[in-house]
């Protein structure tokens, strides 16, 4: 599914990423922990292309990512890549339904499709009831959810996590572990996620360890 090999980063004099050379599979919960400052959301954004590497290759699902133009990557991201991050990024001014919606209005797709599809993913975490309030009308727990199904609106072949526990409260994010692994089995993403948090490093299906710009 994704094939990273001897990504490097610099900036400036500054080397964050070595060579790093990641492989993951379909379906597969990874998880990359480290000290901060070791590289580790410098590697998620590139995964992510979000960022592009110094060096290095990155396929995802057998496509060459960075032999693109910047407007095909875009394309890319938006259909194949979905994104969760520590703070939700949900736009204040909009409902729960029309943040989901907002990837699948970039993707073109048809607009009673998209909010069709949204409602079934806010139905399938429970939100279905939520989903005409706006972010402050709702908790953290619910307010990540609702990011959650943003993330999964275009059935991305992947799913990037950069701390997606770190502003929620201990039981919120017992219930997120449990959803991530729900997601995987029942909608077979696979799953890369930065955290501290060593619990859902623990039970994910693999624990990499960054240690000054390589795994």
């Amino acid at each position: 599914m994704i094939s990273a090999k001897n990504i490097t980063k610099s900036y400036g004099s500054l080397q964050v990423l070595r060579g790093v050379d990641l492989q993951v599979g379909k379906g597969e919960i990874v998880s990359i922990v480290g000290k901060s400052g070791a590289g580790k959301s410098t590697l998620l954004h590139i995964l992510g292309t979000l960022d592009r590497p110094d060096g290095g290759s990155l396929s995802i699902g057998g496509q060459d990512v960075f032999g693109l133009n910047d407007r095909q990557l875009a394309a890319f991201r938006n259909k194949e890549i979905g994104f969760v991050f520590q703070f939700h990024h949900l736009l204040p001014e909009f409902t729960a339904l029309e943040n989901v919606c907002i990837p699948a209005y970039i993707a073109k797709t048809d607009p009673g499709a998209a909010q069709e599809k949204a409602m079934e993913l806010l139905d399938y975490l429970g939100l279905a009831d939520r989903a005409q309030h706006k972010p402050n009308q709702m908790s953290g727990g619910e307010q990540q959810r609702v990011a959650v199904a943003r993330a999964l609106i275009n059935s991305p072949a992947v799913v990037f996590a950069d701390e997606p526990t770190g502003n929620l409260d201990s039981g919120s994010s017992d219930e997120l572990h449990k959803l991530l692994f729900q997601l995987r089995d029942d909608f077979g993403q696979s799953f890369i996620i930065v955290t501290h948090n060593e619990e859902l490093a623990r039970i994910s299906d693999r624990r990499l360890e960054m240690v000054d710009g390589l795994l």
